[in-house]
């Protein structure tokens, strides 16, 4: 491609609201166009390399075994109602009206259609086991889109979905799928991390997701030396016990004006680790129904909302939060700031940390104003359901590695964009949507599902956040728009310049290597800043000077010094190189992933 016949332009500066270095890099390089708040165009340039992400992802779909479908992007809501999904996404549907003011969903994921085409399809175990996959549009309407390609509110997926008869065929389908996308992140040249995650409005069993770190990242992940990490919404640590003293009697204590676990621990001269926090919230389920809540923790920690969602879902859907107001504390009979899980009324449901039950003679609210209570024992004085509902910090123990004579290495966090996501659905869909097929003795059973994401436009932004330096862009040889970045420096003064670098670039060409070609009439300053900000891997230098020489000057973009490989020389040169890091990036670290 010639550069005079390229549609889009770079930018010498960056949008005054462009925060990130890809953000930055793919508008100032031409590869995008913002339209809306997030919402983009794709140049030319960005779409090649979409194109080329989309191939890897494609090409390792197909090796592990899944075949490619299309879906509909625009769905009947009633199919989302069934399963309950509309109200989990909440405000992130997008939901429209038709002439007949029939409503549909502009689809952010396609669990249902694809569970209701297999279920149109799939009569038998005979069927099983499938995964189906698509590279599809969606739509979520994102309350704070950010970041350019990072958060949007209009993106391109690759999802896939995998059908099995019991939990063994599921098992080997997710670790098809777990290993097709190390092989993706290798070749695209990002490094992840696979951490445990909740699984959110998608639902199932247990999810993992692989993260680039980098400090820009939305998510924080909690990591250990022993390998376990996990998002910090999922991750376990370890409590360490506030003591080992036999109960107390019961014993009130006047703190007037002290309403916060801080507050009180100075109040009392104690560690906030020998307090009781109160924490209310109102629990609203998907039919509506409304539920006070009343978690307690103990005091240096803090609730962690997925967590006790999930604590207290019904049949794995868990409710929607909101802290309670003032109004609804006082009509649970509670006291704010002296709430005491001792007493509390039939209508709220409490939920205990783990860390309670090991802590003796705690100090909690009595539940009246201006008065707390000492030695607040669990199991004598109060009981609840007890579930892991605590935050996770940098500094706590790790679970995985606690025992066997150890007490667990500590936590440390680091953010991380989320590229891909697996999820082990289970029944959940083929439940809801009453899907079933005949086993090997005709009897009827309910298959299981796994999902599988991959956001293409976040490869794209998080290459150009792995590989990027102040100049530009350096494009992985894998995802680059094209092979080699071919400079003609005073080619429209000097037809003998003209001449040579019109025929290097046929020469490449023949050669199978793609070649963007500046033949404008630019400075060389000009040239070589536009050629460092698009980032491809190789560029050629042809010059008068080069050219009486019988030299080509070649420059790896992500090395920093160049060579004059002779004119004769230089385009078996170039597709040496080309291979070798396609080759490294296609082969060899794809090839350890098996």
């Amino acid at each position: 491609m010639r550069m005079t016949r390229l549609f889009g332009r770079t930018l010498r500066e960056a949008p005054s609201d462009a925060e990130f270095a890809s953000h930055q890099l793919l508008l100032r390089g031409g590869f995008v166009d913002q339209l809306a708040a997030g919402v983009y165009s794709y140049l030319p340039l960005g779409s090649r390399v979409k194109r080329r992400a989309e191939q890897i992802v494609r090409e390792e779909m197909d090796r592990a075994g899944a075949e490619e479908v299309l879906l509909p992007a625009i769905h009947p809501v009633e199919l989302w109602e069934r399963t309950g999904r509309d109200q989990a996404f909440g405000e992130t549907l997008f939901v429209v009206e038709d002439r007949r003011s029939r409503r549909l969903v502009l689809a952010p994921t396609h669990e249902e259609v694809i569970t209701r085409l297999f279920a149109g399809h799939a009569r038998s175990y005979r069927d099983l086991p499938v995964t189906l996959y698509q590279i599809q549009t969606k739509f979520r309407d994102e309350a704070r889109p950010r970041g350019g390609l990072v958060r949007v509110r209009e993106f391109t997926m690759k999802d896939a979905y995998s059908f099995d008869l019991d939990e063994g065929g599921l098992d080997e389908s997710y670790d098809a799928m777990y290993r097709a996308y190390q092989r993706i992140f290798d070749r695209v040249g990002i490094p992840t991390v696979a951490a445990e995650a909740d699984s959110g409005a998608i639902g199932g069993k247990g999810s993992q997701e692989f993260l680039f770190l980098t400090r820009i990242g939305e998510d924080t992940v909690l990591l250990c030396d022993c390998g376990y990490a996990a998002n910090a919404e999922k991750a376990e640590f370890v409590r360490q016990p506030s003591g080992d003293e036999v109960p107390r009697p019961l014993e009130e204590v006047e703190t007037p004006g002290v309403t916060t676990i801080e507050g009180l621990a100075a109040f009392l001269g104690v560690e906030a680790e020998r307090t009781a926090k109160a924490v209310f919230f109102t629990a609203t389920w998907a039919d509506g129904r409304e539920q006070p809540l009343f978690a307690v923790l103990r005091g240096e920690l803090q609730v962690n909302e997925v967590k006790l969602a999930n604590a207290v879902a019904d049949d794995g859907s868990p409710p929607r939060l909101r802290p309670m107001t003032d109004a609804e504390v006082a009509d649970a009979g509670l006291v704010a700031g002296y709430a005491s899980p001792i007493g509390v009324g039939r209508g709220v449901r409490v939920v205990a940390d783990l860390s309670i039950p090991g802590s003796p003679n705690l100090v909690a609210g009595a539940n009246r104003e201006g008065i707390h209570l000492r030695n607040v024992n669990f199991g004598r004085d109060w009981e609840a359901e007890v579930a892991d509902i605590a935050l996770a910090e940098p500094g706590h123990l790790c679970a995985r590695c606690a025992g066997a004579g150890t007490e667990g290495r500590a936590l440390r966090s680091e953010h991380g964009i989320e590229l891909g996501h697996v999820f082990r659905l289970g029944r959940v869909f083929t439940e809801s949507l009453r899907v079933s097929v005949l086993d090997e003795q005709g009897t009827q059973r309910v298959p299981t599902m796994g999902c599988y994401g991959i956001g293409v436009d976040r490869l794209v932004a998080a290459a150009v956040e792995a590989h990027h330096d102040e100049h530009g862009i350096i494009w992985p040889a894998t995802l680059a728009p094209y092979d080699v970045h071919l400079v003609a420096l005073g080619a429209s003064r000097d037809a003998a310049v003209a001449e040579e670098a019109d025929a290097l670039f046929e020469e490449l060409r023949v050669a199978g290597l793609d070649v963007l070609y500046d033949d404008r009439d630019e400075s060389p300053g000009v040239k070589f800043a536009d050629a460092d900000l698009l980032g491809l891997p190789v560029r050629l230098t042809v010059s008068s000077r080069n050219r009486r020489e019988g030299v080509v000057e070649l420059r790896v973009r992500a090395g920093a010094e160049s060579e004059r490989i002779a004119r004769d020389a230089v385009v078996a040169r170039t597709a040496e190189l080309h291979a070798a890091e396609t080759g490294a990036l296609n082969g060899a670290q794809a090839s350890a992933r098996l």
